[in-house]
């Protein structure tokens, strides 16, 4: 259950020993295909759950954001057993732990007030939700090239990394150009039905940004590191990424 004296913490956003990491979730509860058919979506259950859980169990301090500070919504999909390996118990473990965090999901901190001072790492959780808000997140955008350029740890899991997109400098330069990262493939992406009705392919978008793009065997495992960036595949990746993560933010601590 959610602890009030933790709930606080979290918003008086001040520094802390502890590690301090933000969760940046979309707040888009559709996905814009198109034939400007909006696809019920949100944000991937075990690319927040598995992360969260990871993040809290080292010790770190989490805080949750969303553009607007609106109550970001879970992707259906991503709490039925076929999207979970055929497993029930492990579907409604997602959603029990996504229950346990009621107060806190809705309780958001505006992605618009976060100060990059005060955090250590950034951490976006996919879902296609992130492609309809996220990627075109100004606040985000600011938030990432402040995080970036100071050395801080920034990263993202399967279409989480659509977020990057906002990141343009002020001469208009995408400043994740010549990163090395992965994402949710256009293979991935094809094997789920959506290949043909999306907009833009993730893959896609982020070779032709400038990124040099790296993948996995589809739905397995698979984590780029490429300086204070760390990206991963796909839902898969969700548990390593975070491993990662707490690795890195621990030894600067």
């Amino acid at each position: 259950m959610t602890d009030l004296t933790h709930t606080v913490t979290l918003h008086t956003n001040e520094r802390t020993d502890m590690t301090n990491i933000l969760v940046v979730l979309s707040g888009s509860d559709h996905w814009t295909l198109a034939d400007g058919t909006k696809h019920p979506s949100g944000y991937w259950a075990e690319e927040f759950v598995v992360p969260h859980k990871t993040f809290r169990e080292a010790g770190f301090d989490v805080t949750i954001a969303t553009p607007g500070g609106v109550t970001p919504t879970v992707d259906k999909a991503s709490l039925t057993p076929e999207m979970n390996g055929g497993d029930q118990g492990r579907a409604e473990e997602l959603r029990d732990y996504i229950d346990s965090l009621r107060g806190e999901l809705d309780s958001t901190m505006r992605l618009e007030d976060v100060n990059p001072g005060d955090f250590d790492g950034l951490f976006i959780p996919g879902g296609h939700g992130p492609m309809e808000d996220l990627a075109v997140s100004e606040a985000l955008g600011v938030l990432l090239v402040g995080m970036l350029d100071s050395g801080k740890v920034v990263s993202g899991v399967c279409h989480g990394p659509s977020g990057l997109f906002a990141a343009k400098r002020a001469d208009g330069s995408w400043a994740f150009a010549g990163y090395r990262l992965t994402g949710f493939t256009n293979v991935e992406e094809d094997q789920v039905g959506f290949a043909d009705k999306a907009q833009w392919l993730l893959e896609t978008r982020l070779r032709e940004e400038g990124a040099e793009f790296a993948s996995g065997a589809p739905w397995a495992p698979y984590v780029v590191t490429d300086r204070n960036l760390v990206t991963g595949q796909n839902p898969a990746s969700s548990e390593p990424i975070a491993r990662q993560l707490v690795d890195m933010l621990s030894a600067s601590a």
